[in-house]
């Protein structure tokens, strides 16, 4: 007697945009259903005007979660408040939701949003409490033209797994690798690709989120003016917004310098340049790396939209996030540092020298974290360098150096004074060799191209330009001494907000 093996539910969505009409009934519902405030959607009807008079069409795309398979929402989540769930949908505990932002900026679909009224994040989760009873999602029970199809794709006989397996069903960004669950028929490229219309410079946008004009809006197409095989502008859309601001840009520059001024005053006593009996080595380094260190803990969680559930990191962490990696790592540092300040008050020095040398392998992890907590964000291309964890290890240099070195002048002989002068010109010029190949080495993608665009010659521009600048100036604190303390750190500080915020300007649905 044969048996048939029970395969587990995957719930799919199927939009089939030649049968949408753009009545935004979807939208409606939703909102309705799940109590979506105004100002932000799950789900909205983009829409894109295509071809040349007289030859124009209006195509619509249903814009959404797309469920993916390898969700890089839940994979950068900190305390698992985003989830999936073993019918394959993406779910979220709002309970739980810290709202730090890295489920945005590692979503590829612009579909995850921070709800106003409650500051938790949430998106489409397929009207899941209504799936669990046996209903369809309220988007699908209202569509007129039943242009929105739910099932279970891991039944054959189901409708959706049907149209997936014959048609020629599209999915948005295949190279993110996600593997979505919401396929699409008949969509035309220019609304599967956001940039594959034009934008109209203030935008066109729902009336529920229009205003003054999106400041992170990017208003172009593909680089340097290509367009679609058809001409395609923008209608209907709502706008893209940067999840983090300028808390972000500077807990980048205050953990430079937290990491760099300790790892480089060791290294310098390791090294005979300064003795680990010099007060700069002793006092100044562990001094100035805690108190940095503590600003930057301070930013991180003033940039959560809840900043009292910030212990939840570490009582529901989620090892897979790098938030919580980073966070574990920038604690033990924190903790190696208290342990040689107060062996080095107490003048042990072999105590001294042991947590000084694990603090310098700690601070290369604080310092360099970051580019993997960046890389998780995988919809922001820019990001997504090989040279990043080390171009981080030599800002963390060139920040301690900067610090340190009026301590020096102040505290140590001459020849450690000139030590610092020359690590600080050495990893300022490293810097802005670093910066040039980022910024002239051929780009991947279109989205890495556009990004550093804004970077170097858009919004941002003034920012990179007196990074740059500055910078280059502290190249020659060998013979200006602690002239170049400032011009190190505003030009690094420049440098990381264009940096941050430029790879986060790039519209991504």
């Amino acid at each position: 007697m044969s048996t048939v093996e029970e395969r587990p539910t995957r719930w799919l969505k199927v939009l089939d945009q030649t049968r949408c009409i753009g009545c935004h009934a979807c939208t409606v519902a939703c909102k309705s259903e799940n109590e979506v405030p105004l100002g932000v959607t799950r789900t909205y009807v983009k829409s894109a005007d295509v071809g040349v008079f007289p030859q124009v069409r209006r195509a619509f795309q249903v814009t959404r979660c797309n469920q993916c398979t390898d969700a890089p929402c839940v994979a950068a989540c900190p305390t698992e408040a985003m989830y999936k769930r073993p019918d394959g949908i993406v779910d979220f505990d709002k309970e739980i939701c810290i709202g730090c932002k890295a489920c945005i900026a590692a979503c590829p679909y612009d579909a995850i949003f921070i709800n106003p009224e409650d500051h938790s994040a949430e998106k489409c989760n397929m009207c899941a409490h209504r799936l669990d009873v046996g209903l369809e999602p309220a988007c699908v029970s209202v569509c007129p033209t039943e242009a929105i199809l739910v099932g279970d794709g891991n039944d054959p006989t189901s409708k959706v797994a049907q149209l997936v397996a014959r048609k020629p069903a599209l999915v948005r960004r295949p190279e993110k690798e996600t593997g979505p669950g919401v396929f699409y028929l008949g969509a035309h490229q220019a609304t599967l690709d956001p940039l594959g219309a034009a934008r109209p410079e203030g935008g066109l946008y729902a009336w529920a989120t229009q205003g003054a004009p999106d400041p992170q809006l990017v208003v172009s197409g593909h680089p340097d003016g290509a367009r679609s095989s058809a001409a395609a502008l923008l209608s209907y859309d709502v706008p893209h917004h940067a999840p983090w601001g300028w808390r972000v840009s500077l807990y980048t520059w205050t953990k430079s310098i937290a990491a760099g001024a300790f790892l480089l005053g060791v290294v310098l006593a390791l090294t005979g340049l300064l003795d680990f009996g010099d007060a700069t080595v002793r006092f100044a380094a562990p001094l100035l790396a805690l108190v940095f260190l503590g600003v930057t803990g301070v930013l991180l969680i003033w940039d959560l939209k809840h900043p009292f559930r910030f212990y939840l990191i570490f009582t529901r962490h989620h090892w897979g996030s790098w938030l919580v990696r980073g966070s574990f790592i920038i604690g033990g540092y924190g903790g190696v540092v208290v342990l040689y300040l107060g062996a080095a008050l107490l003048d042990l020095r072999l105590v001294q020298q042991v947590t000084g040398v694990l603090g310098v392998l700690l601070g290369l992890g604080t310092a360099c974290y970051t580019a993997y907590l960046f890389a998780q964000a995988k919809a922001r291309d820019l990001w997504q360098s090989p040279l990043l964890p080390a171009h981080l290890a030599v800002q963390a240099v060139l920040a301690g150096a900067a610090s340190l070195l009026p301590f020096a002048v102040w505290l140590s002989p001459e020849r450690g004074v000139h030590a610092v002068e020359v690590v600080l010109a050495v990893a300022a010029a490293t810097h802005l060799v670093l910066v040039w190949s980022e910024i002239t080495l051929p780009h991947v993608t279109a989205h890495a191209h556009l990004a550093t665009k804004e970077m170097v010659r858009g919004r941002f521009a003034v920012f990179f330009r007196v990074g740059v600048v500055a910078t280059a100036v502290a190249v020659a604190a060998p013979w200006i001494g602690v002239v170049a303390v400032p011009f190190a750190l505003v030009g690094l500080l420049a440098h990381e907000h264009a940096y941050v915020q430029a790879g986060q300007s790039v519209p991504l649905a």
